[in-house]
């Protein structure tokens, strides 16, 4: 497992304190300068994106996921995600399985400029299926007090900004799995034309980062709140950073929706709250600006070669959100 240590080390960031193999790992947060530090942690999976990988024998790609889900959940608060664990557990350790998870890793954690400061590989005999392991991240990142964003300054007249996502990232597929293997009898190796590659390409699309665009706009201060749109779509994740006395409506037809989308929702004839519930839609992260900015915010990430499309508004009325 000496390769395995090697990429963990190559993720290290001047924070970082301990050695690899001792009981925790130790970060400085002096090395981030900030006088009024909030410190904000996250934990999560990948879902049943993991049936996808065992299928496909893929795992650099769901490792790489992992980070990506995890840290844009810190990003959501405006903090800066400092160091990573994650936890690996299978019936047998697979060296070869572990070395490409961890690759996926630390590829991604390097993006994020975040440490892999260490973790827990479990070996569990007759717990997993010999094919099959379970994989979780926990991510600590750190914000400035006066910069934390919670939604609370979010206001009628607001707008919504939505950036792309790259097909499902790490939602959605347990309902995609049920449409496309047991309803409809598909393989990983088939290439519906409407998708123009294979059902395992598309499926195994990486879970995008959004530190680039959001931290743009984030250093303009004219963010007002964000939101990963994550398990439970539009609907759950908008409105859990909403007061109670606004509401917000999303147009349709403001951004293109993949084509993934469409033929998921057409096979399955998944309705519209479903489907919005279930699938990000092509919407991978929300920016909530005042109107007044919303043009200066749009320029700017069209400047820094990043998609970005108008998709609604925030009026006054019962917390919630609207699909119009």
């Amino acid at each position: 497992m000496e390769k395995v240590k090697a990429l963990i080390r190559s993720t290290h960031t001047d924070g970082v304190v301990s050695e690899l193999g001792l009981f925790a790992g130790a970060y400085s947060t002096s090395s981030t300068r900030i006088k009024d530090p909030l410190l904000l942690s996250s934990i999560d999976g990948v879902g049943t994106k993991l049936k996808i990988a065992f299928a496909s024998k893929k795992f650099r790609s769901v490792g790489r996921d992992l980070v990506s889900h995890c840290c844009n959940d810190v990003l959501v608060h405006g903090a800066q995600p400092i160091f990573f664990l994650d936890y690996i557990a299978m019936e047998k350790i697979k060296p070869a399985v572990v070395e490409e998870l961890v690759t996926g890793m630390a590829e991604e954690c390097i993006n994020w400029n975040c440490a892999l400061i260490g973790g827990e590989t479990a070996e569990m005999p007759g717990f997993y299926k010999t094919d099959e392991f379970d994989l979780v991240g926990c991510v600590v990142g750190i914000v400035d007090r006066r910069d934390y964003v919670d939604g609370s300054t979010i206001r009628s007249g607001d707008r919504l900004i939505g950036l792309p996502s790259t097909g499902l990232h790490t939602n959605g597929f347990s309902l995609a799995r049920r449409i496309l293997f047991e309803k409809e009898k598909l393989s990983l190796e088939q290439s519906p034309p409407e998708l123009g590659q294979t059902l395992g390409e598309v499926l195994l699309a990486p879970h995008k980062p959004y530190l680039r665009p959001v931290r743009l706009l984030l250093s303009k201060g004219w963010v007002t709140g964000l939101a990963h749109i994550t398990g439970g779509g539009f609907f759950d994740n908008i409105s859990r950073i909403l007061a109670d006395d606004v509401e917000v409506h999303i147009e349709k037809g403001s951004w293109p929706i993949p084509p993934v989308f469409t033929f998921l929702t057409k096979l399955g004839e998944v309705d519209e709250q479903e489907a919005f519930t279930a699938f990000n839609m092509g919407i991978g992260f929300i920016v909530f600006v005042r109107e007044k900015n919303v043009e200066a915010a749009l320029s700017e990430l069209r400047t820094a070669g990043e998609e970005a499309f108008l998709i609604g508004s925030v009026r006054s009325g019962k917390k919630g959100v609207h699909i119009e």
